[in-house]
């Protein structure tokens, strides 16, 4: 059974950037899949981008340009770069992991981690 744990969140002034990390331990297929979602106070989980075991990356519209998702494929271990953030981003930002061979920003991933929590002030 998968079980993701992410790490790396915290306080920043808007402008700052920050770098999430989820380590997603268990059988491979069950990580070929990996995500990033955010939920903010009073609103749905919102998806921000997947990537795969090829490298094939994407993107929700919100995170294009400012967030970059990567994965280091040796230690399983998926990164989520936040760049220029702003106090919108404030929310608390959770890894999900599936086998799913259609790998993008579905909301039924099997592997949820316990969330970090990202607050970005003005």
């Amino acid at each position: 059974q998968v079980q993701p744990v992410e790490s790396g969140g915290g306080s920043v002034q808007a402008g700052g950037s920050l770098r999430l990390s989820c380590k997603a331990s268990g059988l491979t297929y069950s990580t070929h899949c990996m995500a990033w979602f955010r939920r903010a106070p009073g609103k749905e989980r919102e998806g921000l981008a997947t990537i795969d075991d090829n490298g094939r990356t994407t993107y929700a519209t919100s995170a294009l340009g400012r967030f970059t998702i990567s994965k280091d494929m040796t230690s399983n271990i998926m990164y989520l770069q936040m760049d220029s953030l702003k106090p919108e981003d404030t929310a608390m930002y959770y890894c999900a992991s599936d086998g799913f061979v259609d790998c993008n920003l579905r909301q039924d991933f099997g592997a949820w981690g316990q969330g970090t929590q990202v607050t970005v002030s003005a």
